[in-house]
């Protein structure tokens, strides 16, 4: 008996466990009802509050609006002259196409009148047809007051309210007209111009009335969803209703817009309602929910895990596998060639052109792209490959194939897909892919190996122009070794500059033969390898970075060379990396300041590329330099065809027809003619012409007979020093000698 008690508590220690559970679940139900019925009340007077300041905006805004309307016409010269011209069958029926029933057809109107400076109507249009004066007593009990407040403003020449969209004085307001609450609305018919005197306080006035039942309240109704909308002079009372007074100027209320509002808490209330009901009903079964809701947890916890998971192994914005999963695939597959399984593929894959994408669309139009890149590229993959994103533009593609025709063929219809435009927020996107493969076992066994290979190609693709797939070749493992060997000494020469030489090569006039300008050129004497073109080692330093210290050194050694020069510019080449930097426009005025160099002297060459570019630094750069004077020559003219379209802009002062087509002269009738369309469009859009690479002297003639202004080429003068230039403008005594002083 001594352990009764004991047993009885351990007996009723679960019945306890449920009685409060229960009584815990009642209490929140409870409470959870309270709370919903609260808040179903808050949310319907918001949703309430909502619908009256909408139907106020839009009764205010139609005040207004009428009052807008009016001044289509009575804000005219025409109009004043003929209201107050001799009353005819002509003046009558402009008065009425532009006064009356036109305004009443096109602005939805109900009632036109025009009133003579002694408040006398002329013209009446009422119920759709032309009325006689008597009509207006419907509108004069409340357009009095308005009339003489309206006069009022016009004799103490009140323009207060006179804006750039309200033009002229006027009196708006609501009443009731011909048993309708209206707008009624005056305005004073007054000349646009100013030419026209009249008195002030006696113009003719224009009245608009607009009834605010029938039609206007079908129309609200049905545009913002007010149900059971009417007009009542009083009052409802009705709780259920929600009501606006129509309170005039002097705070009369004329009566109010009553409808049955939509109550969004209510709704939802009332469709949770069986839920609780059921709830309530089952408490015997709260235990069982109970273990239902710890079940619930146990099922989310697992799901949350899941997803730690797949982000672990997945990339968030493409849901493709990341780099970790993309070694692991790969380790599996490298695992099945060494035992004898197909072949692999690895295709290295970079977005061309992204970065742009992001710079004038915005990251979240990047992000788009991605994605629908990725959606293209993974329609075209065989079931059994891997696509994997390891980067911000960088993608991976792991692959079991059977013949290398297959990989190539995947490859080429992969750069048709992503070429196709994207259109991102109603505009149209561009990018292009490069890519590089590598084989195995052909280029490696391992990841590491075959990984590197892949990259190196891919390196070899975008430097062979973009826009192409590579297969890893022995021979790219030399050109990126040497790439880097350059880079390195690039870098190397550019703490000295000793090992840069700027070389100029001059512009001669056409028609006279005489030295026009020059052209400042860089040349890199490298130690081993000797006197390095810029088509060389410009690449690199763009890729780098490298190019914009570079090209500081140019231009500063050019405005050095060329403060003392007699002749019209000295243009210097300028990457698209420079034209692209907020800092370049700064720059340049520095070194004008420093070297005392004339601006109006200094031309600035830019690629069709760069002038193409959306950038907004580019543009701010060429506004600000030819604000100072610098004269901008477009280079390479003629390899864009986009670029026609733009020579309206005042962007450039200067075109350079690119040295391809020169080539064609005397060969080419196409060439011919497209140097001639060029030569014809610059004159016409009255800028000048140089044609560079000219080498013979049928290329010179024919050039010179199409009345292009500079020729340049290794014909006249190959680039030469600093000194030389100076020899050859100390002669300035024509074409053939100096050419000769130059090549002595």
């Amino acid at each position: 008996m001594t352990d009764h008690p004991k047993r009885r508590r351990t007996d009723i220690f679960p019945l306890k466990v449920v009685v409060l559970a229960v009584l815990g679940t009642v209490a929140f139900i409870f409470g959870s009802y309270l709370f919903l019925t609260w808040s179903t009340r808050v949310i319907d007077a918001q949703s309430i509050e909502r619908q009256t300041k909408i139907a106020e905006h839009v009764i205010e805004q139609l005040r207004y609006q009428v009052a807008h309307d009016q001044e289509s016409s009575t804000v005219w010269d025409e109009a004043v002259e003929i209201v107050e011209g001799p009353r005819n069958e002509k003046s009558a029926r402009w008065i009425d196409d532009n006064l009356g029933s036109w305004m009443v057809s096109y602005f939805g109107h109900d009632a036109a009148f025009v009133l003579s400076p002694l408040d006398q109507p002329i013209y009446a249009f009422v119920d759709g047809k032309i009325s006689g004066s008597e009509s207006f007593g419907a509108v004069r009990i409340a357009a009095e007051p308005m009339l003489k407040e309206l006069r009022d403003k016009l004799r103490a020449g009140d323009t207060s309210e006179v804006t750039e969209r309200i033009l002229s004085p006027g009196v708006t307001d609501f009443s009731f007209v011909d048993g309708h609450p209206a707008i009624v609305s005056l305005k004073p018919i007054i000349s646009d111009t100013g030419d026209i005197e009249q008195t002030p306080g006696e113009e003719y006035i224009h009245i608009a009335v607009k009834y605010l039942d029938s039609d206007f309240l079908l129309e609200l109704a049905v545009e913002y969803g007010f149900h059971d909308l009417y007009f009542s002079a009083t009052s409802t009372g009705d709780p259920e209703k929600a009501e606006l007074p129509l309170v005039t100027a002097k705070g009369n209320t004329l009566g109010y817009f009553v409808w049955k509002p939509y109550g969004p808490g209510s709704a939802f209330l009332a469709s949770i309602m069986p839920a609780l009901v059921a709830i309530l009903a089952f408490l015997i079964f709260i235990i069982t929910v109970f273990v239902a809701i710890l079940y619930r947890r146990l099922l989310v916890n697992r799901a949350q895990e899941e997803r730690i998971r797949y982000l672990a192994s997945h990339d968030a914005l493409t849901g493709l596998l990341n780099r970790s999963s993309f070694e692991r695939h790969l380790d599996i597959a490298l695992s099945s060639t060494d035992n004898g399984g197909a072949k692999v593929a690895v295709i290295y894959l970079d977005l061309d052109r992204f970065k742009q994408i992001n710079d004038t669309l915005g990251h979240s139009a990047g992000d788009e792209v991605i994605r629908e890149a990725v959606g293209r590229i993974n329609a075209l993959l065989p079931a059994d490959a891997r696509f994997c994103r390891v980067g911000g533009d960088e993608f991976n593609i792991l692959m079991p194939f059977v013949e290398v025709s297959d990989v190539e063929k995947l490859c080429a219809a992969i750069i048709a897909v992503v070429v196709e435009p994207f259109v991102i927020e109603g505009q149209n996107a561009f990018i292009g892919i490069s890519m590089g493969v590598a084989y195995s076992p052909t280029h490696g066994t391992n990841r590491s190996e075959l990984t590197r290979k892949a990259d190196v190609a891919l390196y070899n693709a975008k430097a062979s122009g973009r826009g192409r797939f590579t297969v890893f070749g022995p021979h790219m493992d030399a050109i990126v070794r040497e790439r880097a060997e350059i880079e390195r000494d690039l870098r190397q020469a550019l703490e000295t500059w000793d090992q840069f030489t700027v070389l100029y090569q001059p512009k001669y006039l056409s028609q006279t033969g005489e030295v026009q300008s020059v052209e400042a050129l860089v040349r890199w004497n490298h130690p081993t390898r000797g006197l390095l073109s810029p088509v060389f080692f410009i690449p690199i330093a763009e890729e780098t970075g490298l190019i914009k210290e570079l090209g500081r050194h140019v231009l500063e050694e050019a405005c050095k060379a060329g403060v003392t020069w007699p002749v019209a510019n000295v243009a210097v080449n300028v990457s698209p990396i420079q034209w692209r930097d907020s800092h370049f426009a700064t720059e340049v005025i520095t070194i004008l300041k420093t070297t005392g160099f004339d601006p109006h002297k200094l031309e600035l060459e830019i690629t069709e590329t760069a002038w193409m570019d959306d950038s907004a630094h580019c543009a701010a750069n060429i506004r600000a330099l030819r604000d100072i004077g610098v004269g901008i020559a477009l280079d390479d003219f003629g390899t864009g065809f986009s670029t026609f379209g733009r020579l309206h802009e005042t962007e450039v002062d200067h075109i350079k027809i690119d040295r391809i087509f020169i080539e064609g002269l005397g060969k080419s009738r196409g060439d011919e003619a497209i140097v001639q369309a060029i030569v014809e469009l610059a004159r016409a859009k009255g800028l000048k012409t140089t044609a560079e690479g000219v080498q013979t002297v049928e290329q010179s003639d024919f050039l010179k007979a199409i009345g292009c202004d500079e020729l340049q080429g290794f014909l006249f003068s190959e680039p030469v020093s600093r000194e030389a230039i100076d020899t050859l403008l100390k002669t300035r005594t024509g074409q053939g000698s100096e050419q000769e002083k130059l090549t002595e």
